[in-house]
C-alpha cells in the first residue's frame, strides 16, 4: 500500500486521487496513520460486505434467541422504554 504524508496528498492531490483509484493509500501525519483513501467501487465493496455480515449475525442472533424459547412479547418487554 502506498504512502503519503498529508503534507503530499494536499500538495499532489491529482496524484494521490489517481493511485486512489487503483489501490488504497495511505495517509499519515507526524508518523501516525490519519486515513486510508480507496476507491469508490473499494468502499462499496467494503459496505456491502459488512452489510451482509451484519445481516447475518442478526438473523443467527435472531435464530438462537427463538431456540432458545425468547418471545415476541417477551422481546419487547425487554426492549421497552421504561424511563
Amino acid at each position: 500500500m502506498q504512502t503519503f504524508t498529508a503534507n503530499e496528498a494536499k500538495t499532489h492531490f491529482g496524484e494521490f486521487i489517481d493511485r486512489a483509484q487503483r489501490e488504497p493509500v495511505r495517509v499519515t501525519r507526524r508518523n501516525r496513520v490519519v486515513g486510508i483513501m480507496v476507491s469508490p467501487g473499494d468502499y462499496e465493496a467494503m459496505r456491502v460486505f459488512y452489510a451482509d455480515r451484519l445481516r447475518r449475525t442478526l438473523d443467527q442472533t435472531a435464530a438462537h434467541a427463538t431456540a432458545q424459547g425468547l418471545t415476541q412479547q417477551q422481546l419487547e418487554t425487554l426492549l421497552a422504554d421504561d424511563s
